[in-house]
């Protein structure tokens, strides 16, 4: 019995395809694997949406608070000597940088496909100078108790309640509102599916407080000698004048808190864990507890300071500068996040 040519030759071609269709099926098995294999969950809008945009939005204007400051110190304006300038300096640059904590908050939350932005507002009004209001009230009572000039007088509290009232909150209000109108979208490379993906079990060295603790440590090495004199200039009543030094150092500061917390993202990431949007806050804000951790060992070991008065006016006022170097720099982590997270996923899809 004699068997066909032509049978043959297409019995081999079909085994040939199949056999070739299987290679591939199995390439793209093995390439959807770690990072590449949660694109439909990345893009997938974070718990609390509404205080995570209000945490971006104060942290977006502390940063331009910081920059404003720096520019005015290189130009000269604190001079020695002339400590009442920089208060006034952060008073009023706060009022008039609270349309950039409202739109950016507003733009945000909206882009996050959050509805009730009034109450968006709300949060990050409060979110800042909630904490400043309870500290800076228990430490004027502490100081009018002593009966001390570090007390604010009546009148001064009355000025900068006017400031707060007449142009901060107007300022956030329609910075909000710009926001809410800009129609701005959230441009995700890759579509997020229905159901979300269960995160796998990860080792005790890839939870957020150790993760934290790695992302925090680097950047506060690197500034840590800077930060000394800083201490002692303000609690010691020593004069600092190397503010271009000091600028330097807080680029450094930036750069570093970046490159950090990408990389950790990229880690969590790798390891098919999808919820790296508080992650990446969380871990680039870690400097400012290593901040407040070592007012602890100043406090003890740097300083002369003692008594009721100089410990709640140390760790009173340095917690809410230590919280606000946390928002701050969870903002620019998060943001550097953001952006590295985009660009790999949207390599995926141009391929």
């Amino acid at each position: 019995m004699h068997e066909n040519p032509h049978l043959i030759q297409i019995t081999r071609f079909y085994i040939s395809v199949k056999r070739y269709a299987h290679d591939e099926e199995s390439a793209d098995q093995e390439e959807e694997t770690g990072w590449k294999s949660i694109h439909g969950d990345v893009f997938r809008y974070p718990k609390h949406k509404s205080l995570f945009a209000a945490a971006i939005g104060c942290g977006t204007q502390l940063f331009s608070i910081t920059i404003f400051i720096f520019i005015l110190a290189v130009v000269g304006v604190f001079y020695p000597y002339n400590r009442g300038a920089l208060l006034t300096a952060l008073v009023v640059i706060y009022a008039l940088t609270s349309g950039i904590a409202g739109y950016t908050a507003a733009s945000f939350y909206c882009q996050l496909e959050g509805t009730n932005w009034v109450r968006n507002l709300l949060l990050t009004g409060s979110l800042l100078c909630g904490p400043l209001f309870v500290t800076f009230c228990f430490l004027n009572t502490v100081a009018v108790a002593y009966k001390v000039t570090a007390a604010l007088p009546f009148g001064t509290i009355v000025v900068i309640f006017l400031i707060w009232a007449l142009f901060s909150t107007p300022l956030l209000v329609l910075g909000g509102i710009a926001g809410k109108d800009s129609k701005a979208e959230f441009q995700a490379p890759c579509r997020t599916t229905k159901c979300p993906r269960d995160i796998p079990p990860l080792p005790w060295y890839r939870k957020t407080l150790h993760q934290m603790a790695m992302a925090g440590l680097l950047p506060f090495s690197a500034i840590y000698i800077e930060i000394y004199y800083l201490f002692a200039s303000v609690w010691g009543h020593r004069i600092y004048t190397t503010y271009v030094i000091l600028f330097i150092v807080f680029i450094i500061l930036l750069i570093i808190t970046a490159f950090i917390t990408v990389a950790l993202t990229y880690f969590q990431l790798a390891a098919e864990d999808h919820g790296w949007w508080w992650r990446s806050f969380l871990c680039g804000g870690s400097t400012g507890l290593f901040m407040y951790a070592y007012c602890f060992y100043f406090y003890s070991a740097q300083s002369d300071m003692s008594g009721l008065m100089q410990t709640s006016f140390f760790f009173g006022y340095m917690a809410c500068i230590c919280y606000g170097f946390f928002l701050m720099l969870g903002a620019i982590g998060f943001c550097a996040s953001l952006f590295f997270v985009c660009h790999i996923y949207r390599s995926i899809k141009c391929e």
